[in-house]
């Protein structure tokens, strides 16, 4: 077994590794497509999919330099107006600031390639006061990743997805050059998701030293761990004598399409577990399926 050469590991193909090492050998290493349905029924799921890709696609028109009224004029779905209202809404915040969309960066991690695809950075230009004095009301780098969540999720699960690991470090190692610096430090870089159903209170995450050099130690020790799993069975006679382990948490195989390949069901989860948070919105051992990311990690043209 072997990866592709174009391969790049992402958020998403770590995460699918965290969740399910099985899920990301069917995926990735065998690259198995089956057909299954995530959620059910197939048409809502494939609406709210539809909507988020639209949503994205009319933030990056709009940043780009299109005009509001012109793009406006192509909405006509009302949750797609309801969230492209809130985003214009909330876009002027960073009128003093250059906001660059849909922004891809790459570094070398344990002798691999791992690549973020940002769906905005903003670049904040530095203010002063009227003595001259610095304002540091924002750090120079913040992350923007615009998500359509149909339920709120949890700050505790925020905080343990991959992609809130992952896109400050490359910003770091990488992002010296949108900022005219020799390096860019942790505490330079702020990562926000801003959340279509709640435009008003996007969660923030703040970066610093600590943080930086455990989400390093942390990502590399896991890349390393792929790496050398994937090397180990490259001799194997038949790509199926290795199966890796899957996931003990039956929850997350209610919306995995390789559930009845693994013998873990024939039916897929209702859409509206699909989309609502598990427990409420408490911390809980996993929150799957809060919504459709798209992995621009691993896709190599996007067309408009």
């Amino acid at each position: 077994m072997t990866l592709p050469r174009s391969f790049r590991f992402s958020a998403t193909s770590l995460q699918d590794y965290v969740d399910c090492e099985r899920r990301f050998q069917l995926r990735y290493v065998l690259q198995v497509a089956w057909p299954a349905p995530e959620a059910e029924p197939i048409g809502e799921q494939e609406r709210h999919a539809r909507l988020a890709r639209d949503f994205h696609r009319l933030v990056h028109q709009h940043l780009l330099g299109i005009p509001a009224d012109t793009l406006s004029a192509s909405v006509h779905d009302t949750d797609l107006h309801r969230w492209w209202q809130a985003y214009l809404a909330f876009v002027p915040t960073f009128d003093n600031a250059w906001v660059m969309p849909e922004v891809s960066l790459s570094i070398p991690l344990s002798k691999c390639r791992v690549i973020a695809q940002y769906d905005a950075i903003v670049v904040n230009a530095k203010r002063t006061d009227e003595k001259g004095m610095a304002i540091a009301d924002r750090p120079p780098l913040l992350i923007i990743d615009w998500k359509t969540y149909r339920q709120r999720p949890s700050r505790a699960w925020l905080v343990r997805r991959l992609q809130t690991r992952l896109y400050p470090v490359i910003l770091v190692q990488a992002g010296a050059s949108l900022i005219d610096r020799a390096r860019v430090e942790p505490s330079d870089v702020e990562m926000c998701y801003w959340l279509a159903e709640y435009p008003h209170t996007p969660e923030v995450f703040p970066y610093d030293a600590a943080a930086y050099e455990a989400d390093v130690e942390f990502l590399s020790a896991l890349i390393a761990e792929i790496d050398e799993r994937i090397k180990g069975t490259s001799g194997s006679s038949s790509a199926t004598d290795d199966v890796w382990s899957l996931t003990v948490d039956l929850k997350r195989c209610r919306f995995c399409n390789y559930r009845s390949l693994c013998g873990r069901g024939n039916v897929a989860g209702p859409f509206v577990d699909y989309v609502e948070e598990i427990d409420q919105g408490q911390a809980t051992a996993d929150q799957t399926g809060l919504d459709f990311d798209l992995d621009w990690g691993q896709v190599q043209e996007i067309a408009y």
